[in-house]
């Protein structure tokens, strides 16, 4: 199996979503610890009560020597139109914090996976009024799932009404008992 080749990177196969913990990623050394914990608390564009770090596509932070940042993140699609937000909003939050310059990368591989979200993030989901992935992304056989439960009842009498919600990452729901939609966030 190969893998990545940059010394300061968190070893992982390449071409391979590998489901790695936020504590498992977060870096020992002070500083670049710090540049993780400031890049934690830019919240996503879309979903406001998830940070980059909850979501799962903060994947690495790292000082560059010279008083700056680097922070890399993992979109989750190739399209996703929150990265310019997000980046922007990276470069906000470490520059306010003191560091210049901050250079924030985008890898696409290995790609996002929802196994990627920590369990904090679906929990932050959930009370949000959205439910959040059920099961694992696949790698061989598919697991079936029997519904998904509604975040407002807690009901599994639930249906989809479209495969596409109010995000491309999410697909729209509406629970059978009480009667009220709600967007499911879908395993990638």
């Amino acid at each position: 199996m190969d893998f990545e080749q940059d010394p300061n990177a968190v070893p992982r196969p390449v071409g391979q979503a590998v489901p790695v913990r936020d504590d498992e990623l977060r870096p020992a050394d002070p500083v670049a610890a710090r540049i993780w914990d400031v890049a934690a608390t830019v919240n996503d564009p879309e979903i406001p009560v998830l940070s980059v770090a909850d979501l799962g596509i903060l994947r690495e932070a790292r000082a560059d020597g010279e008083g700056g940042a680097v922070v890399v993140i993992t979109p989750t699609y190739s399209g996703c139109p929150a990265m310019e937000t997000i980046t922007a909003d990276l470069r906000a939050a470490l520059g306010d914090d003191g560091f210049s310059p901050v250079r924030v990368e985008t890898v696409l591989e290995p790609a996002w996976t929802t196994d990627w979200m920590t369990e904090d993030g679906c929990r932050k989901l959930n009370e949000y009024g959205i439910a959040p992935p059920t099961g694992r992304a696949a790698a061989g056989p598919v697991t079936l799932t029997l519904g998904v439960k509604c975040p407002r009842c807690n009901s599994l009498s639930t249906r989809e009404m479209t495969h596409f919600g109010s995000t491309s990452c999410k697909s729209l729901w509406v629970c059978n008992d009480c009667l009220e939609p709600f967007d499911h966030f879908k395993v990638h």
